[in-house]
């Protein structure tokens, strides 16, 4: 049985939210894909390819692998809220932006949470291991600990990424248009370290309407029993 890459070949389109009409059998279809597990490396792309027509959180890897950030802008502040590991808000405070190069972002990154929070590459849908997670906790950016989303807000819908329909708090993250492949897709990306975590797409549930679509590897998740700290 063929493995799944940890990410997705760059040129397939990641994500597309609600801009091809027409699939309505979506999620039967990204619920059966667990099961009809790779027979074959072919059979397992034409599986993975019809998951991100069906409404992916990654992005089209417009940036070149050539294009090195190897030298940091000034790291302004920017304002972010403060979360404790149980959840409760302790306040907004000003703190500086993690600026890194990608040398010293491969130091504390993986290969795979690099290319996908600094390339902006994605992973497989129902790859990620906080897909199908259910504890109690907060997320947290993984680049910087800023905290991201909130167990409370984590919903199934079926797409094979991590869903939530709100950020724990809107000063934490940011957003910013995307065309890349020709469609019209909205980035989400860590305020404070500019992390790429995903796409928001307007087709989640009440009471926002939302669904902020996530790669699990730009999360770290925090229980609430759990400690930690920024970078």
């Amino acid at each position: 049985m063929a493995a799944w890459p940890a990410v997705l070949p760059r040129g397939l389109p990641h994500d597309s939210g609600d801009q091809y009409a027409g699939i309505v059998w979506r999620e039967s279809v990204l619920r059966d894909l667990p099961q009809r597990r790779l027979q074959t490396p072919v059979v397992g792309w034409a599986a993975a390819f019809l998951a991100l027509l069906a409404g992916g959180c990654g992005d089209s890897g417009a940036r070149p692998r050539g294009a090195e950030n190897n030298m940091p802008s000034s790291a302004e502040p920017v304002t972010i809220v403060e979360f404790s590991d149980s959840g409760e808000r302790t306040g907004a405070v000003s703190v500086r932006r993690v600026v890194k190069s990608d040398e010293e972002w491969r130091g504390v990154l993986t290969r795979n949470q690099f290319e996908i929070t600094r390339r902006k590459d994605t992973e497989l849908p129902f790859s990620g291991v906080y897909n199908d997670w259910h504890a109690k906790g907060i997320f947290r950016c993984v680049g910087c600990g800023t905290a991201l989303f909130s167990s409370a807000t984590k919903f199934d819908s079926g797409s094979g990424w991590p869903s939530f329909w709100q950020p724990i708090a809107p000063e934490n993250i940011r957003t910013e248009p995307d065309h890349t492949l020709g469609m019209i897709r909205t980035e989400v990306l860590c305020r404070r370290c500019d992390a790429h975590l995903g796409h928001v797409f307007e087709d989640g549930p009440p009471p926002t309407n939302l669904r902020y679509c996530i790669n699990s590897a730009a999360l770290r998740f925090v229980s609430k029993a759990e400690k930690t700290t920024s970078r």
